[in-house]
């Protein structure tokens, strides 16, 4: 088993859940949520909104505003963002052009007068729209059954809605480790409600050591399985206390 390794950099909230961008054991969380011109990016729950609208992108397509977003106002070259969202494969580079192209027509920026995607003639690309930090809890309701995913001493909050699981960095719940699919899994809340879905990964998600088939509820101290990786799900009324939770 690899040995934990921790470096953090958070804010917690007075339930003392983790609720910004940290890292423990090859797992952290993307929590930023910015607005620029008329729209808001949430990259926890991988949404763009525009004047209380979802704007819709392909998965591909947000994996590249992702990075340009984390790298803003550097330019980042076409080799390495091709490297980035096609790994081991060859691809032409029409095929970031278009994802370029995607973005611009998402958020109505004229390539002849950018103001949102900058393009650095026979380098790359780079994200310049002057962008204001927004407060995570406005757009990331928290479950009203206080759910979260536990690992140790991590106590990580589940937003109503859809969360994410996998190595994609933009992934709510980011996990770096190889036995992890870049998009493994999803925890979904609605409500009282709360189930996992696994999302075709190639090592499987587990709980309760059955590997899931499509979608499975999650009751309160399930242990979860994907690939390697270990995790309780816990979840308590509004208010209560959380208890402790073991490694699994």
């Amino acid at each position: 088993m690899k040995k934990a390794a921790f470096s953090l950099r958070c804010d917690v909230d007075e339930g003392g859940v983790f609720s910004a961008t940290s890292a423990f054991c090859g797992l952290s969380l993307n929590r930023m949520r910015l607005g620029f011109g008329e729209f808001i990016l949430d990259l926890g729950t991988r949404q763009v909104f525009r004047g209380g609208e979802e704007t819709s992108l392909s998965p591909k397509a947000f994996q590249l505003l992702d990075l340009l977003v984390q790298r803003r106002p550097d330019a980042v070259s076409k080799d390495e963002l091709q490297k980035i969202l096609w790994p081991d494969t060859f691809v032409t580079e029409t095929n970031l052009a278009n994802l370029i192209s995607e973005l611009r027509t998402a958020f109505g920026d004229d390539p002849h007068r950018s103001r949102v995607f900058r393009t650095v003639q026979r380098f790359g690309y780079a994200f310049q729209a002057e962008t204001r930090s927004l407060p995570t809890s406005a757009a990331r309701a928290k479950s009203p059954a206080g759910c979260r995913l536990v690992w140790g001493e991590l106590e990580i909050a589940l937003s109503e809605g859809e969360n994410l699981i996998g190595r994609d960095p933009a992934a709510a719940v980011h996990i770096d480790d190889v036995s992890v699919s870049r998009y493994h899994a999803r925890v979904v809340i609605d409500g009282a409600a709360a189930r996992i879905e696994d999302l075709g990964s190639k090592n499987g998600t587990f709980v309760r050591e059955s590997r899931v088939a499509g979608g499975m509820p999650l009751r309160d101290g399930d242990g979860i399985r994907l690939g390697s990786v270990a995790m309780v799900f816990h979840r308590s009324e509004a208010g209560a206390p959380t208890e402790t939770a073991t490694r699994q």
